[in-house]
């Protein structure tokens, strides 16, 4: 449907246990129809190209944030990466700003900042697995950066 018309695609990859996707998007089957898209998105666009001066033109940038003891299924979901796409070929930006807020306080486990313990160890496996990307410094968790989404200025 979009093949032909976008040059990057910069799709979030969430979870791969149905068990967060259930409880923290209402989505148990999340990963299958994500995975499916970021797979369609790689066919359409191919091995990132980028220009003389180093910024992408075409290609694919997923995005993931790591949750709070979400580290073993980050993992997974670089795993699967690794397994299921070239991973020379494309970028992966690894987040670390998640922020709890809105209805984050209804679970425990994800009512807290990330550790830095938490986001080394998701790095260290994307590192050791040959997937290339961004990483974020710390301090990127700060409510100050979440915008207002009050429709303001649209």
């Amino acid at each position: 449907m979009l093949e032909g018309y976008v040059d990057i695609y910069l799709p979030d990859l969430k979870y791969k246990e149905a068990r967060m996707s259930a409880a923290y998007s209402s989505a148990p089957d999340y990963f299958e129809a994500a995975s499916q898209a970021v797979l369609e998105m790689y066919r359409q666009t191919g091995k990132a190209v980028y220009d003389e001066k180093g910024l992408i033109k075409k290609g694919l940038l997923i995005r993931h944030l790591v949750l709070p003891e979400g580290c073993l299924d980050s993992i997974a979901i670089l795993e699967w990466i690794n397994e299921n796409l070239p991973v020379s070929e494309i970028l992966v930006s690894i987040m670390n700003q998640y922020t709890p807020v809105y209805r984050s306080a209804e679970f425990e486990k994800i009512n807290r900042p990330l550790t830095s313990h938490e986001y080394r160890k998701v790095t260290a496996r994307a590192q050791k697995l040959g997937i290339c990307g961004y990483v974020q410094d710390a301090g990127t968790e700060r409510v100050e950066y979440i915008p207002p989404f009050d429709l303001q200025g649209v």
